[in-house]
């Protein structure tokens, strides 16, 4: 018969098993992010990135001399590093500001091509707040956060009416009313240049930026604040590899591990 403090090992080490086997099953559970259409309404706001910076989905510093973009981070999917929406090109129209009064409509359409490079966090207020419990100020589910000024981007391309809106408005008017469609990356203005393209080598799989991701596990990244797995292998010139989630793994060594000290 095995002594009691052994079996108290066993017993805990039964217990610990468990929770780590729970602990793994609870964190892959799908986060409420939010799910949008593949065409819709946004707002737009404008954000300082330095010209090289490797920004949160990791991809490659000269992806900053083409148009990129910020996504909210419930519409993101993740709280930090890559998400679901790393790679993803959107074709972004100014509508109108809505914060003007009144309310400025412009007499020309300006459009850009953004490509998803970071993630503009979550906070209590703010045009990146949405959740799936509600919109932001502007009533909209997403907010992009274009990286402005760029070298990509002239720089008047907010419109505006400094002669009726006043000096102070010359550049523009801060946030906008925008429609949004998905498109592929090919019509990314850095589609054709390849040091543009992918995730940065030696941050490896920390890093996740698909050349034209289509929603397929195999070219899209996972939540990293999910844990859904690991993500393709978008490093410049690397091929896409299989998808094998962390969890699978984490459970195979926890119950053999098991099996050898019971």
């Amino acid at each position: 018969m095995p002594s009691s403090g052994k079996y108290r090992t066993r017993i805990y080490s039964r217990i610990l098993s468990l929770y780590i086997i729970l602990s793994f099953l609870s964190v892959t559970r799908a986060s409420e992010w939010i799910q949008y259409p593949s065409d819709g309404y946004a707002t737009m706001t404008h954000y300082s990135l330095p010209q090289g910076f490797i920004a949160a989905c990791g991809c490659t510093g000269d992806s900053t001399d083409y148009p990129t973009a910020a996504l909210n981070q419930m519409a993101y999917g993740s709280s930090t590093s890559y998400g679901p929406a790393c790679g993803r090109c959107f074709n972004l129209t100014l509508l109108d500001a809505f914060t003007a009064n009144p309310r400025y409509y412009p007499n020309v359409t300006k459009s850009v091509v953004v490509k998803v490079t970071d993630l503009c966090p979550l906070s209590t207020s703010g045009w990146c707040n949405a959740t799936t419990s509600g919109p932001n100020a502007g009533g909209n589910y997403l907010n992009f956060d274009l990286a402005w000024p760029s070298s990509s981007i002239p720089n008047d391309f907010f419109p505006s009416d400094p002669s009726f809106y006043g000096a102070e408005r010359e550049q523009d008017f801060g946030v906008w009313n925008i429609s949004y469609q998905s498109v592929s990356c090919n019509n990314w203005e850095g589609w054709n240049h390849e040091s543009a393209l992918g995730s940065v080598p030696d941050l490896g799989y920390s890093a996740c930026c698909p050349e034209n991701p289509t929603g397929s596990p195999n070219d899209t990244c996972p939540s990293y604040s999910d844990q859904a797995g690991i993500p393709p292998d978008t490093r410049a010139g690397s091929a896409v590899i299989s998808v094998i989630p962390h969890v699978l793994l984490i459970s195979w060594t926890v119950l053999l591990t098991t099996y050898v000290v019971f």
